[in-house]
């Protein structure tokens, strides 16, 4: 049995998660797919204050808590800088990072150094009546749809469980450099449908820090492959399970 740890990436909640958590469930493993401060059930926890250090508190906190070791640990979007953080915390702890579309960062970068047109972002943000809100991105036209997603149905469900994003987690840089990081074995899963203008994925360099080949799979979707491709995604989740 592995144990799986899912963390959202912004806007969005745990319940992104909820139709790969049964999959991998159902292969008998332990999964946990946690809303981080301002989602989900936290929404009410939203405010200026909460920074990308929050939610790093937030998963650190749970692997602490829970006593998780051999985590198959998984940062969709802008949580990738999250799971780099937490790896970087706890590396006896993971057994696998796994950046699903992610963001991925280097020490001392943040969401705006890794993908710069989220500076647009925050200076609107800076400008609007809260001065902090980062209101999720709208719905466009198929087949970009909302995050990937084009099905009435789905977007609907989406919709329903996005928050705003405190600017405070796009402008935070991400402090790396425990080397005993490197020698957790990474997985790089990309969403190579339609992606929004200006969204320009980093390569991966052919090398894991570990020393071993770089191990990249790809989704024919758009960004929350979770939504729409849950079971290829839970598919490639589960070839990294430890026997």
């Amino acid at each position: 049995m592995s144990t799986y740890l899912l963390v959202h990436g912004a806007w969005h909640s745990g319940q992104c998660w909820d139709r790969v958590v049964p999959l991998l469930e159902a292969a008998g493993h332990r999964v946990f797919a946690p809303s981080l401060t301002g989602y989900g059930d936290r929404q009410h926890l939203l405010g200026p204050e909460v920074g990308l250090d929050t939610h790093i508190d937030d998963v650190v906190g749970l692997i602490t808590e829970e006593d998780l070791d051999e985590v198959v640990l998984v940062g969709h979007s802008y949580a990738g800088l999250v799971v780099s953080a937490v790896a970087d915390r706890l590396p006896e702890r993971v057994a696998h990072l796994v950046h699903l579309d992610a963001m991925v960062p280097e020490d001392g970068e943040s969401a705006a150094d890794v993908i710069p047109v989220t500076r647009q972002l925050i200076e609107l943000a800076e400008r609007s009546e809260s001065g902090w809100r980062v209101p999720p991105m709208p719905e466009l036209p198929a087949p970009l749809g909302l995050f990937g997603v084009t099905d009435p149905a789905d977007v609907a469900w989406l919709r329903g469980m996005l928050s705003d994003h405190p600017v405070r987690c796009l402008r935070q840089k991400v402090r790396l450099g425990n080397p005993a990081a490197d020698a957790i074995p990474r997985t790089h899963i990309h969403n190579v449908g339609a992606a929004p203008a200006g969204i320009v994925r980093r390569p991966v360099p052919a090398i894991q820090p570990n020393g071993s080949a770089a191990r990249v799979r790809q989704l024919p979707t758009g960004h929350d492959s979770m939504i729409t491709m849950p079971n290829e995604l839970a598919g490639l989740l589960l070839e990294l399970a430890r026997p």
